[in-house]
């Protein structure tokens, strides 16, 4: 075996030119494996940092109370509601539960929150917002109100409100000014805005405000519990998982993201496969390549293997000598080529700081160990052709050619 190696790398040394031009387009073809790799895989990173990184990754609502229904004789139904006992639901046992909540594997922030609809009044304007009562000191637990802000403090306090961009333009509102914000239930509360965020989300910044979670209760009348429990975890794609768990901790409807982006995770799933296929071609290419420079070698030698066979060398010896030769082309190639891929990835930026109009590559998605890998097998498998088609040689006919 090691003797076969020697007359393999004997073989690739002897035609240097052409054993670089073969390397080159081995390494070539890494290249692009690694550059693909790194390019789906930080697009997905970056379609799921811009749709889901904001969000809650597992969120627990409160259920609503269904109105009373009487089933008339001539069976129409008929809703019956009674507005002085309207309540808004619910987690009335939050505090109890978040505790819980933090300690399951997985989560990485929890947020009691308080929310419904209301109405954002300066003067004559009047905005119709969402409002969302925050946990002073958890205000950037789901949403990265710290990172957005670009006037002022996410930080909430009595008396404040943090609202978006769009928003803040459309009232003419500038930080330190105050305003009055009304609930849909009627109740109302003079605030002074504290801090003006910008997400690049239009529904966001020009619909959502954010206000202590004491506010937020006398706002909405509550004086316990939250509406909603909203949880990030470190691992968006263990959902699913981390979801049943809560379920089966709390007795709570925990939903996972996954529930409503099916769509999302169709368009995943798709761009996944296309890079599937395109990496699939850079080897078939690499395969194509080493196999007909191999080829022609064994043409060229054919009088060399003539010699061995005749000097005692089985076809098996033969057969090891060209798959050797081809192992070496691939490795090297494929050190090669993921070397070269590492080093043009290095000045892109980080995952975790990619931005708008930049190539999202994520050097750490470059797969270079299996790039080589892959590399390594597709050219022993290409070697294998040539090396049946040298160890078929007729030593009398190659010896006399």
């Amino acid at each position: 075996m090691l003797y076969a190696l020697k007359i393999a790398a004997r073989y690739l040394t002897a035609s240097k030119a052409q054993t670089a031009l073969l390397v080159a387009g081995v390494a070539v073809g890494v290249f692009i494996f690694i550059f693909m790799s790194a390019l789906i895989g930080g697009l997905a990173e970056f379609i799921l940092s811009r749709t889901v990184g904001d969000i809650s990754h597992v969120t627990i609502e409160a259920e609503n109370r269904d109105p009373a229904i009487l089933i008339a004789s001539e069976g129409h139904v008929l809703a019956v509601t009674e507005r002085s006992r309207a309540r808004t639901a619910t987690l009335a046992e939050a505090a109890t539960w978040i505790p819980l909540i933090e300690e399951v594997p997985g989560v990485v922030a929890v947020s009691p929150q308080i929310t419904g609809a209301g109405f954002l009044t300066r003067g004559a304007q009047v905005a119709q917002v969402s409002v969302t009562g925050l946990e002073p000191g958890r205000e950037s637990a789901i949403l990265n109100l710290d990172g957005y802000m670009v006037e002022g403090s996410a930080r909430l306090g009595s008396g404040t409100v943090v609202l978006g961009r769009r928003l803040a333009d459309d009232l003419s509102l500038a930080e330190g000014q105050t305003v009055r914000l009304q609930s849909s239930g009627g109740a109302s509360a003079v605030l002074t805005l504290s801090g003006i965020f910008e997400t690049g989300n239009g529904m966001i910044d020009g619909s959502s405000v954010f206000v202590a979670l004491p506010t937020a209760r006398t706002l909405f009348v509550l004086p316990q519990g939250v509406t909603r429990i909203e949880i990030k975890l470190a691992d968006l794609n263990a959902a699913d998982a981390t979801a049943l768990r809560i379920r089966a901790l709390t007795g709570l409807d925990a939903v996972p993201w996954t529930d409503g982006a099916g769509q999302l995770m169709e368009a995943l799933n798709a761009q996944a496969q296309t890079g599937y296929f395109l990496k699939s071609f850079a080897l078939i290419t690499i395969v194509i390549g080493v196999a007909s420079a191999l080829l022609l070698s064994t043409y060229r030698r054919r009088p060399e293997i003539g010699i061995m066979r005749a000097m005692g060398a089985g076809r098996g010896f033969v057969v090891v000598v060209f798959v050797a030769q081809g192992a070496l082309i691939g490795l090297m190639g494929g050190v090669a080529g993921a070397s070269l891929g590492y080093l043009a990835l290095l000045p892109f930026p980080a995952r975790g700081d990619f931005r708008p109009g930049t190539l999202p590559l994520d050097i750490t998605q470059g797969s270079y160990g299996l790039a080589i890998t892959l590399t390594v097998i597709g050219a022993i498998l290409a070697s294998i052709l040539p090396a049946r088609a040298a160890a078929r040689v007729d030593p009398v006919t190659a010896i006399g050619q």
